[in-house]
This record gives structure tokens, sequence and C-alpha cells, in this order.
């Protein structure tokens, strides 16, 4: 007996909100907010781009049309992951 091959993994990740603190993120059963101010990245794109996101393994999730890539522990604990940009490591 012979498998078909398997095709593309359908994510279980949709984004359920979108408000004016943040994003709230539904994966597995579990709920998500990214809130702008620990995840700018979010706050002034589009709302397709927001609902563009893919869970390639079970909690690692990534939007495409942004380009950034979370893992379910920096979204529970943004503060272990503190934000560093070119900017801030360029200032006096």
């Amino acid at each position: 007996m012979h498998s078909e091959p398997l095709g593309k993994s359908i994510s279980e990740v949709e984004v359920t909100n979108i408000s004016s603190h943040g994003v709230w993120l539904l994966a597995r059963d579990k709920e998500f907010f990214l809130a702008y101010e620990a995840f700018p990245w979010f706050k002034d794109v589009t709302v397709s781009q927001i609902l563009n996101v893919e869970e390639p393994m079970p909690g690692h999730f990534f939007w495409p049309d942004l380009d950034v890539d979370l893992d379910a522990e920096s979204i529970e604990h943004p503060e272990r992951f503190p934000l560093t940009s070119k900017y801030d490591l360029k200032k006096d």
C-alpha cells in the first residue's frame, strides 16, 4: 500500500481581533495578545498584512508580508526579549 504525498500543511493559526491596543492571535486553542507597545511591527500596517500569518511549526509564527518571525515564548514573555534596532545601537 502506498500513501499519497502530503500536501502543504494547513496552519491552525488565525488573527481573531485587531484593536487600537494590539492584535489577538489564536493558535491551537491558545490565545495570544500582541500589544503594539511590545510588538510595534503590527501597529501601522494593513489589516491584510496582519491577517497573513503562518505557523510553520507549532508555537512559531511568521508574517511573510512583514518579515516578522515570533516564537510563542516571546509573545507570552516579551520582557525576556527586549527589542533592539539599528537606531538604538547608533545612539550616543
